[in-house]
């Protein structure tokens, strides 16, 4: 249990030193800074958004962001009929576990948490997750602030 105690420190420490690297190197990104103004981004997951999104302006709305993260339900539609299922799970993982896990583990802002709430009585924690998780990408969006060009 010892030599166990100690590697997960030792592993600790390394990541600390990852986290302080990577906050140094993009201290005077616009975006980063910008980012982790949303409640529940801290550095590491403002920096997978940042490296991983690139330029927003390849977007053109937050619905096609969403898409592009695989945090969209999938839809199938033939004639009159129309299925909409469960999340396509397309497009950069790494972005969709960073957003679902900034909402479970600090459970959004005001505007996250209300819809997180409204959902998880309709449908459960699950399906919650993942609305939040997509309104975190909105506002992520919105901050406009994420390409990598303006990086110093």
């Amino acid at each position: 249990m010892g030599s166990l105690r100690r590697l997960i420190e030792v592993f600790d420490d390394e990541i600390d030193i990852a986290e302080s690297q990577v906050h140094k190197r993009l201290s005077r990104h616009r975006g980063y800074r910008a980012i982790q103004a949303l409640h529940g981004v801290r550095s590491v997951t403002a920096a997978i958004f940042v490296a991983e999104i690139a330029g927003i302006t390849r977007f053109s709305d937050a619905r096609q962001l969403c898409s592009w993260a695989g945090l969209a339900p999938l839809h199938h539609e033939s004639d009159d009929k129309a299925h909409s299922g469960h999340i396509t799970k397309r497009g950069s993982t790494l972005v969709r576990w960073a957003a679902v896990e900034a909402v479970v583990r600090y459970h959004g802002g005001a505007p996250i948490t209300l819809a997180f709430m409204r959902i998880q009585a309709r449908r459960g924690t699950s399906v919650a997750r993942v609305g939040a998780a997509r309104k975190l990408l909105t506002l992520v969006f919105f901050t406009g602030c994420v390409t990598v060009r303006s990086a110093a």
